[in-house]
């Protein structure tokens, strides 16, 4: 069954909306615990018994591994997301190809 809209190809695939699998407690909570353990991490670093170079070289090591983290978190979510991506075109093509098809159809 094909669709009356003004594009041949707007079918029932086009219209599928990716639903978050987080609920906003679950964001919240984990936006609480980072705070969290960021504090606690400046908190332990700045009350060391240390010279200040290595506190301020410890402090640049927790910069670089935070803004690491999240550059490795964003590279796998776009991975997983064009994955999703190619995997709904796919669909959404051999969904195309079944309904054009016509097993019934005399060929010539």
């Amino acid at each position: 069954m094909v669709p009356t809209g003004s594009d041949p190809h707007d079918g029932p695939m086009t219209n599928i909306k990716p639903q978050s699998k987080q609920t906003s407690a679950f964001y919240a909570q984990s936006a609480i615990s980072f705070a969290v353990a960021l504090l606690g991490l400046v908190i332990g670093v700045w009350n060391l018994p240390v010279e200040s170079w290595t506190r301020a070289f410890l402090a640049i090591g927790v910069l670089y591994a935070i803004t690491s983290s999240f550059t490795l978190a964003k590279c796998v979510r776009d991975a997983q997301e064009s994955q999703t991506v190619l995997s709904r075109v796919d669909e959404a093509r051999l969904e195309r190809l079944l309904a054009e098809h016509d097993p019934f159809k005399a060929t010539i």
